[in-house]
């Protein structure tokens, strides 16, 4: 399967130092090697940088790494192909519009079924992945409910919440998502996250052992917190999320449903 790693903080950070631990399991600790994703909000914008080549392999991904591009809200994404080809139109995160900003989402696992079984209206997809089928199926229901934003976001995070298990039922729908507002995370077989704020300290990734002291590159009012589907580094306090486990994360704050 594949591995995701998001971002949400208050003020715009960079995600080099997660995804370098990241970028390891596509194709060197992991089998994530049929590409990578990275997307950044500026705005109601998303910029997103994909490459078919591994991650450890990818000249666009060691820029990535080595670069400080920052955003309050990064969605990224390493691929192991199960269904549709390696190409860049299967490869995550996948974008659409709606309400004059930018949805985007990266999904971990597989859905037996989906396209027979889920027709879509308005959303099409643009590769063969049962990934963005069910993205495009998700934003068909949220448009279909809300042709606007509705003034209760409680509303419209319940709408994501119950068509989440909707599509669950397919198989394996764990997934990140974001309207440059709020990120969104489901937990279908496994997620955590770790948020780092004052007094920060030390973290060392799993994959390399690199070590990074967050109390010399965070300011004392930042707050950060990084989700993943699996632990990146071994000496932080990661929450497991719960199987069917719906989240919501804002300003770098994880939350549940609220008005």
């Amino acid at each position: 399967m594949c591995e995701l790693l998001g971002l949400c903080a208050n003020e715009p950070a960079d995600i080099r130092f997660s995804f370098s631990g990241l970028k390891e399991r596509g194709g060197r600790t992991g089998v994530h090697k049929d590409g990578w994703g990275v997307s950044l909000y500026e705005g109601r914008a998303s910029n997103i940088f994909r490459d078919t080549q591994s991650s450890v392999k990818s000249e666009m991904a060691h820029f990535f790494q080595n670069t400080s591009l920052k955003s309050k809200i990064i969605i990224s994404h390493i691929r192991q192909a199960n269904r549709g080809r390696v190409c860049l139109e299967n490869t995550h995160p996948f974008k659409r519009e709606l309400w004059g900003c930018d949805w985007v989402f990266a999904h971990n696992g597989q859905l037996k079924g989906i396209k027979k079984n889920k027709h879509l209206q308005f959303y099409r997809p643009v590769g063969s992945t049962d990934s963005e089928y069910a993205f495009c199926y998700l934003m068909d229901k949220i448009r279909d409910a809300f042709p606007s934003r509705p003034r209760s976001n409680k509303q419209l995070w319940q709408l994501i919440e119950a068509v989440a298990h909707e599509i669950n039922e397919h198989g394996i729908f764990s997934f990140l998502l974001s309207d440059s507002r709020y990120m969104y995370a489901f937990c279908s077989n496994r997620m955590c996250w770790v948020t780092r704020q004052y007094p920060f300290s030390k973290a060392r990734l799993v994959d390399t052992g690199k070590v990074i002291d967050f109390s010399k590159r965070l300011k004392q009012n930042e707050i950060v917190t990084v989700i993943a589907s699996k632990a990146l580094t071994d000496n932080e306090d990661w929450h497991c999320m719960e199987k069917g486990e719906f989240r919501v994360f804002s300003d770098g704050v994880s939350k549940r449903l609220a008005a």
